[in-house]
């Protein structure tokens, strides 16, 4: 029994048909879901796959309707003919097909590495825009850590009280503090485009060149003594270090230099020298009084009796009487000594300077006017009451008048003022002329006994030693300042005591009945 084919061929045309319908349906959707995502990989390889498809359903369908048309019609050799085409197309659309699936696979590998290189890109692209939305806040706390710490080293370079000087290899100043400025006398900030050189401002020639030599062995140099000169001319002394720091931009080498002003330090050690040697003295000076006061006072007495039993109009009388008189000198000599060595009694009251110092101007007054000399005096009327001697102040005082007297001569001026440090307990007595001035190399030697610069006959040199152990008894200080032509100023810083301290006491402390 034969059974029909047409189910068959219905089935199979059926079929043929509907395979390219969905094949195209394939197509379209594929078409939409790249159109949705152009970049997506998959959805270009899908598309591409239900075009291979698409040409397969085609090839496969129109071989099988054709065939079953063919045959049908009774024209089954054509099919013959087409037969072995409608295969090969049909092999053809499967190869590629595999094709692309093989070298999609290739894409997807790709298209993943692809894909990580963007998550990096991604990441990299994030922190960009974090640092660019950052930046200005970084730049701007950047900007006030910089502005702080200029601020604190131009605070150092502003502030400090030594010299702080940047120079080049030259010499040439670059940068100078307010400090440094004051020490050697200049206007910094009005001296322009002018060079100004720091050799220029040392005493010594061969000390700036020692320096060279320092900076160029080792690259620093350590604390040196120098003697500097201001603009004016004056000269003082410094402690000076500098380091050779070279630029970054190789330009050059700059010295920084590091420059202390030990004038009042040295001053000061050069009054505990004097100090130290004036006590010295003044021992000496108070075993020698005692030993020559008694062989005089028995001098004085012997010949005051052989002056009773002389008649005045003898030679001998006459003998006698220079005896007395060059006695009488030794003794005030003698006792010059013994209040340089603070060997005499002190009687001590409560006064007041200001009126003390007037004392003693009262009485120079009128010998000043004849010879032409000016006197100023100004008193700080803060002055408390003190306990002095007064009348050993007042020999101080007329001490420094008249040697500033001697030192003017018939022309210039005397100022004499007072004033008074609460905050130091101190008063200081001030006695400046516009005299002749003392020499540098003198300085040193004032206080000793029996120095003067007077000639034979005009003093003895022992006022200023016996003004200076008065004051030094009082537990002040003599200070002087003076320049050749100038003139000089003498100081007498005396402490402010409480009213009843040291009141009626002696040098020893013993209450004076």
């Amino acid at each position: 029994m034969t059974l029909p084919l047409f189910p068959i061929w219905v089935v199979d045309l059926a079929g043929s048909s509907v395979m390219i319908v969905f094949s195209f349906l394939c197509v379209r959707l594929a078409r939409r879901l790249r159109d949705q995502d152009s970049s997506n990989v998959i959805w270009i390889y899908l598309l591409w796959l239900c075009y291979s498809f698409a040409a397969f359903a085609i090839s496969r369908s129109v071989g099988h309707i054709a065939k079953r048309v063919l045959v049908t019609v009774g024209l089954e050799d054509y099919w013959n003919l087409l037969k072995p085409y409608s295969g090969s197309i049909n092999s053809l659309t499967f190869v590629i097909a595999a094709s692309i699936t093989l070298f999609f696979e290739r894409i997807w590998k790709v298209y993943q590495q692809i894909l990580g290189d963007k998550k990096v890109l991604q990441e990299a692209h994030e922190k960009i825009l974090f640092m660019n939305r950052n930046l200005e806040n970084l730049v701007m706390e950047r900007t006030r850590e910089l502005s702080a710490s200029e601020r604190k080293y131009r605070r150092i370079f502003e502030v400090s009280r030594d010299m702080i000087l940047v120079a080049d290899g030259d010499g040439a100043i670059l940068s100078l503090n307010p400090a440094g400025a004051q020490m050697l006398g200049i206007s910094w900030e009005q001296q322009g485009g002018v060079r100004i050189f720091f050799q220029d401002f040392f005493h010594d020639p061969a000390a700036w060149q020692a320096l060279q030599d320092d900076l160029a062995s080792q690259g620093y140099t350590l604390p040196t003594e120098v003697e500097l000169k201001r603009s004016g001319g004056a000269h003082f002394s410094v402690l000076l270090s500098a380091a050779v720091e070279a630029h970054a931009d190789k330009n050059g080498e700059g010295i920084h230099f590091l420059v202390k002003d030990i004038s009042q330090r040295k001053a000061m050690q050069q009054q505990l020298l004097q100090a130290d040697k004036l006590a010295s003295v003044g021992q000496l000076a108070a075993g020698i009084a005692h030993e020559i006061n008694n062989p005089l006072s028995l001098i004085l007495g012997y010949t005051q009796l052989l002056l009773r039993n002389e008649e005045s109009t003898t030679q001998r009388y006459e003998d006698l009487k220079i005896i007395e008189k060059h006695a009488r000198t030794c003794k005030t000599i003698v006792g010059d000594l013994l209040s340089f060595s603070r060997s005499t009694r002190t009687q001590k009251v409560l006064c007041h300077i200001n009126q003390t110092v007037e004392t003693v101007l009262s009485v120079v007054r009128y010998h000043f006017q004849l010879d032409g000399v000016g006197m100023e005096a100004q008193f700080d009327p803060e002055i408390p009451p003190m306990v002095l001697d007064e009348e050993k102040i007042k020999q101080v005082l007329m001490n420094l008048i008249m040697n500033a007297k001697q030192a003017m001569g018939k022309k210039g001026n005397l100022n004499v003022s007072t004033r008074y440090d609460g905050a130091g307990q101190q008063v200081f007595i001030q006695v400046a002329d516009t005299g002749s001035g003392i020499e540098p190399h003198y300085l040193s030697r004032i206080f000793d006994p029996f120095f003067t610069t007077k000639g034979t006959g005009e003093g003895t040199g022992l006022g200023l030693s016996v003004s200076y152990g008065i004051v030094k008894d009082h537990g002040g200080e003599i200070l002087v300042e003076s320049e050749p032509g100038k003139g000089s100023t003498f100081t007498v810083v005396l402490p402010v005591m409480d009213g009843s301290a040291g009141l009626g006491m002696d040098q020893t402390g013993k209450k004076q009945e």
